[in-house]
């Protein structure tokens, strides 16, 4: 089984914390001995995984951005199927909240989508399997160890796995400049699908033909639009608010 190359000091810590066993060596670049990879080399030798050193150099050929000194060799990046979805669903408690990403090619706006569903307590990511990032090592140094936590979920058939949802009870609230209603005046205190679209494309029509309602970000300056990831956290952080209002309210 070949292995793919994982960086970043956040990255390779939360594999080592909640996949160790994927982890198969660690490299440091010499002469990195500061308290955060001191920690990092506790947590490896406790999983007993092997580490090694090797020049700053050597490193830079092995991936492509900034790797801050740390490798780690593991197997391959897992993502999950639709029938993932459903065993999600069946032990969670409360309303889930999911996010959709219709097309978002850039892994740098996937990493960061990641980061904040997982910071905005969402359930799941999901994405098309075609003509959609997927899980990599950019992605990964990004989501700064939110992959290694938040699934992500790849469909063949993103209509059908909405109309899926759909009859389990969650509502689909797609994101549109058009629209007219605002994201915070949209009740999200359900269970909710979320759904960013791609990158100056926005949503394709199958997708938007599913959806419940449609809400906007009000736009106050020159600008008329937030990248995907930037407008994927504010709605995120809009439904955890929202969220933890109504859980306040409920407190004798």
């Amino acid at each position: 089984m070949s292995l793919e190359k994982i960086y970043g000091v956040h990255a390779v810590e939360a594999l080592l914390r909640h996949h160790p066993k994927r982890v198969k060596q660690v490299w440091l670049a010499e002469g990195r001995s500061e308290p955060r990879v001191q920690a990092l080399v506790e947590l490896a030798t406790q999983n007993k995984v092997a580490i090694g050193q090797a020049e700053r150099r050597e490193m830079d050929v092995w991936v492509e951005g900034v790797h801050q000194g740390v490798v780690a060799d593991v197997s391959p990046s897992q993502v999950w199927g639709e029938a993932m979805l459903d065993e999600l669903l069946d032990r969670t408690e409360g309303a889930p909240l999911l996010l959709v990403l219709d097309g978002v090619t850039d892994p740098h706006n996937l990493g960061a989508c990641l980061r904040s569903a997982d910071a905005a307590g969402a359930l799941a990511v999901i994405v098309p399997k075609d003509k959609s990032a997927t899980l990599t090592p950019v992605v990964r140094k990004v989501a700064c160890g939110a992959a290694e936590v938040i699934p992500l979920v790849a469909v063949t058939n993103l209509a059908r796995t909405l109309e899926k949802l759909q009859q389990r009870g969650l509502w689909v609230v797609g994101t549109a400049g058009e629209a007219e209603v605002s994201i915070y005046d949209q009740d999200l205190t359900g269970p909710t699908i979320l759904i960013m679209g791609a990158e100056g494309k926005g949503m394709r029509r199958l997708t938007r033909e599913h959806c419940d309602y449609l809400v906007k970000l009000p736009m106050a300056g020159s600008v008329s639009s937030l990248n995907v990831s930037v407008a994927t956290g504010v709605c995120l952080f809009e439904a955890l608010r929202q969220r933890s209002v109504k859980a306040s309210a409920k407190k004798p």
